[in-house]
């Protein structure tokens, strides 16, 4: 038998429109987006800016809400939530062209590399331009959320010792916006700048953890409102609470860790027979030729393929533990 090299080509121009998207996000934006700078993107724009705190402010704020005030335009609905995440610098509908961009390269692409019908290539495009673009934008808010988490413990600290010299607690915010690099330090930033202006900080500090969706920034914000409403030692209370958000992320890597070998056993288990029905069908091509006619074979692949598909979902379900 025969077997089609068409689905390689697939994987191939997949990976080319997630490579597109990339590439395109580091041409505009690669360097006003880069997170491996001391100063944050934030005290950048105030420096440009002569310091107006006004117009930095409507900026980004303008930025961190455009995706979710857009979620209700068809087809982006499925990337607000995860753009919003990410801090995505290209607008709605930036991202909804570079969808049909890389929806109209995958068409060609499989115009020119496969032999399949034009609906099929359609369906096929469309689904490679949409889920290319998710599942990059779902990599970039992973990554921002991560490197979020990673952050708090060190600026809760800072703001600990701030408060023990004798700052206040808005103080302590606006030391750790200037002290502390993206992607937090810009995120701190825009709570410091609206308590400026007169916003609760708790209130602030509410609407970036549920904006985040983070469960360490929902206790800091609750520490917060809790103190200033029965009063006590905030230095103290948040001293514990970067002792809670250190102890959480130190499990959360040793589970990461102990999940490893079988998060990698079952994404190797999955694949080894796609990878074995390759090499088969290049070193000896007639293999299943005996078999192939049979009324069990095309069920056989089938259940084979579903057996396939649950050892991931089932090995991912397993390893999936909540820190």
């Amino acid at each position: 038998m025969q077997i089609s090299i068409e689905p390689i080509i697939y994987g191939l121009i997949f990976v080319a429109v997630l490579v597109i998207v990339e590439g395109l996000y580091l041409l505009f934006f690669g360097k006003s987006i880069s997170t491996n700078r001391r100063v944050n993107r934030r005290l950048e724009m105030l420096e440009k800016g002569g310091g107006n705190r006004e117009k930095v402010l409507e900026q980004l704020r303008k930025e961190m809400s455009q995706h979710m005030s857009s979620s209700g335009i068809p087809l982006y609905s499925i990337l607000a939530e995860k753009a919003q995440k990410g801090n995505i610098a290209f607008s709605p509908i930036q991202l909804i062209i570079i969808m049909g961009v890389v929806t109209v390269i995958a068409f060609v692409f499989l115009t020119f590399g496969t032999s399949a019908g034009g609906p099929v290539k359609v369906v096929v495009a469309v689904g490679m331009g949409v889920g290319g673009v998710y599942m990059w934008v779902n990599r970039r808010a992973k990554k921002r959320l991560g490197a979020i988490e990673e952050q708090l413990p060190e600026a809760v600290e800072l703001m600990v010792r701030s408060l023990r010299v004798g700052h206040p607690f808005a103080s302590a915010i606006n030391i750790v916006a200037k002290e502390v690099p993206d992607p937090l330090g810009s995120e701190m930033g825009i709570i410091a700048d609206e308590s400026a202006y007169g916003r609760e900080i708790s209130e602030s500090l509410k609407d970036l953890a549920e904006r985040m969706d983070m469960q360490d920034l929902r206790f800091l914000a609750v520490a917060v409102t809790i103190q200033q409403q029965a009063g006590g030692n905030l230095a103290e209370i948040l001293d514990g609470l970067a002792k809670v958000i250190r102890a959480r992320f130190r499990l959360f890597r040793k589970v990461k860790a102990i999940t490893a070998e079988a998060r990698w056993s079952g994404v190797f288990l999955s694949a080894f027979p796609f990878l074995a029905l390759i090499a088969i069908n290049l070193l000896k091509p007639d293999y299943y030729s005996e078999v192939q006619g049979t009324p069990a074979f095309v069920p056989a692949v089938l259940v084979v393929c579903a057996f396939l598909a649950a050892n991931l979902f089932v090995m991912r379900w397993l390893t999936n533990i909540k820190v």
